[in-house]
């Protein structure tokens, strides 16, 4: 079974009914200074953190005096605005004391289906973890319109765990795991310590939904699983009111894991080998030489540039011979591409006129 001893990077779903008490409207303080305590215990370990957080919209009814009843889009936005910053805030005070810094980041699902905006979230969450900081993730609710929603944080989760390339995502949960039947309501229910795969049996036992001020039931956890796992990722969905959430967790606490099928760096080359090329750069022996030895492709040994592409479209990689390398992610318009080629990184933004990215393919986007 996974656990979270050995996790490399571990994303952790926050409901808005674990971090705010829905009588209250209040934040729940105490549990979120015992969740900082399990943040800096797991970073002690060298694993990084990311949190996906919801509860910005639940915080801003409260201080707008919008009552519990159901929110019109526009109220829910103002709500979020609001909301955003004092949970923001609380973030920043729980984790700094454990001389960790709090980073807010802000998708929508655009943000993932868009490929150049895949790879720029990608690229900024990655710098983050680098520089020592925990990105607190949320839906943009402000400006995310029912077309461009993720609509749960259990997706959202999932896809964020996919983007940074994570081994373990943790869903915070009112219960204690996966159930064959709702717990609630049928006595003879009974919690599945490990689903090796979502079939469509698993599916029906599944419940719609969700509690308190959540929005994902139990399908939409399926739907998480489904995509973290097939990326490499393993999933757990576990009990997350009690104090220290993570760290029982580790300890034993009951819970659901859905095993990963492959680690996150085999699975993402997978994704990418898979993609049908927009076009071509052919490299010089310098280049090739140093793909092989895993390096990522610099401007300076690119030789020639065919086709059309955008930023974040798939290009083949063809070694001085002819041969077909491999293919990867591209940070450059073909445009830019075929203006950069042969150059240092450090002329970029003399040639392009704004600076840009000092590698045409990053290693960690490219399969050979």
């Amino acid at each position: 079974m996974a656990a979270l001893s050995d996790a490399r990077r571990v994303v952790v779903k926050i409901g808005s009914s674990l971090l705010v008490d829905r009588s209250s409207g209040r934040m729940r303080a105490d549990w979120l200074a015992s969740l900082a305590h399990d943040v800096a215990w797991l970073r002690g370990r060298g694993s990084d953190v990311v949190l996906v957080s919801s509860g910005s919209i639940a915080l801003g009814r409260g201080v707008l005096g919008l009552g519990d009843s159901q929110l019109s889009l526009e109220q829910a936005q103002a709500a979020a605005a609001v909301g955003q910053i004092r949970l923001a805030r609380a973030y920043e005070e729980v984790l700094a004391p454990h001389g960790i810094t709090a980073a807010q980041v802000l998708v929508t699902l655009e943000d993932s289906a868009d490929r150049r905006r895949y790879l720029n979230t990608r690229a900024t969450l990655g710098t983050l973890l680098g520089l020592g900081a925990v990105p607190i993730v949320n839906e943009n609710d402000t400006i995310a319109t029912d077309e461009i929603r993720y609509g749960d944080n259990d997706r959202l989760g999932a896809q964020v765990a996919v983007t940074v390339g994570a081994d373990r995502l943790i869903l915070l949960s009112d219960v204690d795991g996966f159930y064959t039947a709702n717990p609630a309501a049928d006595p003879s229910a009974r919690r599945l310590d490990v689903i090796e795969a979502v079939t469509p049996e698993i599916e029906a036992m599944a419940g719609d939904a969700g509690s308190g001020l959540s929005k994902g039931g139990m399908k939409t956890k399926l739907m998480a699983a489904r995509l973290a796992t097939s990326a490499g990722c393993a999933m757990a969905i576990a009990e997350g009111s009690r104090r220290n959430p993570l760290r029982a967790l580790e300890e034993g606490a009951p819970a659901t894991w859905f095993p990963a099928r492959l680690d996150p760096a085999a699975a993402r080359k997978r994704w990418i080998a898979a993609m049908k090329p927009r076009g071509e750069v052919r490299v010089d022996a310098g280049a090739a030489r140093a793909l092989a030895s895993g390096k990522s492709l610099l401007p300076a040994g690119i030789v020639s540039v065919e086709g059309e592409f955008g930023r974040g479209d798939p290009v083949a990689i063809i070694g001085p011979g002819g041969q077909r390398m491999g293919q990867g992610l591209t940070r450059y318009t073909s445009a830019e591409a075929a203006a950069i080629r042969g150059r240092k990184s450090s002329e970029i933004e003399s040639i392009l006129g704004y600076p840009g990215r000092a590698v045409l393919i990053h290693r960690d986007d490219m399969a050979l």
